[in-house]
């Protein structure tokens, strides 16, 4: 009875290894990166009423994630912030740092997201900002690093 858990043991164990080759051979390789907060960092980025600090994974994972800080520069205006849009990803995932950021998404309703507060957009899910704090600051995880956001006719 032992040897036969033993086989199965091994059997499994050699089943893992493999899928594990097979799935690391298909990603780059990535590369040790840290990035330090620097006010200097803040870049504009797709939208004009906030700004970006990217924290260089997109390098370092081969294009595979892209990560960024995002920060309100402006105080909320519907007419410039609320544009019906979705971004063309795998993988969208946005953390609260600071304040609190309000968005309305097809099918779920509107939302408003305090600081803690963690939420996962589905790949080209419809979305809309409604609303966001002065101090606003967002952690905003996406893969693939490269995509399209495509705006929608209100």
């Amino acid at each position: 009875m032992a040897k036969a858990k033993k086989k199965t043991s091994r059997k499994v164990q050699a089943r893992r290894k493999s899928k594990v080759k097979t799935h690391s051979k298909a990603r780059a390789k990535q590369k040790f990166t840290v990035s330090y907060h620097r006010e200097e960092d803040f870049d504009q980025g797709l939208r004009t009423y906030s700004a970006y600090r990217d924290l260089g994974l997109a390098p370092a994972t081969g294009g595979m994630v892209q990560a960024h800080v995002i920060r309100m520069t402006k105080p909320f205006s519907a007419g410039e912030v609320a544009i019906p849009h979705y971004h063309d990803v795998e993988f969208q995932m946005v953390y609260v740092l600071k304040g609190w950021f309000k968005s309305e998404f097809e099918g779920q309703g509107a939302h408003t997201f305090h600081a803690g507060a963690c939420w996962i957009q589905p790949p080209r899910i419809k979305h809309t900002v409604r609303g966001y704090s002065d101090d606003c600051e967002l952690l905003e995880i996406v893969l693939p690093a490269e995509f399209k956001t495509v705006t929608l006719a209100k």
